[in-house]
């Protein structure tokens, strides 16, 4: 698996059709055939991409470690966390609720590159699976920068944001 992530801006009817399905295969189901079908081919922009950033970014914006409870809200929340929807280990994800999205986008503009810096070299290299370099730092930051931009547009317009990633 490629493990690339996308965040997508979703409305309450559209969150509310992903979590009244009756299991992980058909939630997984409706994310490819449905959610990534549409918003790919016609709302681009209600939706970011972080390619494989995604890992480093959890980690940068919670406790440096990739678990869906470490850190503290609302930073923890931009990629994992939220109400997990599938159960298995080869997909996750993830739905924030139009008020964490809130919580998200008010906390994402105060996290300058410097502060995105002390965070990102500061995980334990020991425990993720690439260098801790300026290359891998750059790459991450400029999908961070997508991503809180996704989040303070979804804020504004009321919506969820479903995070996604092959694994």
């Amino acid at each position: 698996m490629s493990c690339l992530g996308v965040h997508f801006a979703l409305s309450a009817e559209e969150a509310a059709t992903l979590r009244s399905l009756p299991d992980d295969e058909s939630r997984l189901n409706h994310l490819q055939v449905v959610i990534e079908e549409v918003y790919f081919a016609s709302h681009r922009e209600y939706l970011a991409e972080s390619d494989k950033s995604w890992d480093a970014m959890h980690r940068a914006l919670s406790d440096g470690r990739l678990t869906w409870i470490g850190g503290e809200y609302p930073l923890n929340h931009v990629v994992l966390a939220g109400e997990s929807l599938y159960s298995k280990t080869d997909w996750i994800i993830s739905l924030k609720s139009p008020g964490q999205v809130r919580d998200i986008a008010a906390a994402l503009p105060a996290i300058t590159e410097a502060d995105f810096r002390r965070r990102y070299f500061a995980i334990d290299e020991r425990d993720y699976d690439c260098a801790l370099d300026e290359g891998d730092f750059q790459y991450t930051w400029g999908w961070f920068q997508g991503v809180r931009d996704l989040y303070v547009k979804a804020a504004r317009t009321g919506r969820c944001v479903l995070f996604s990633a092959d694994q």
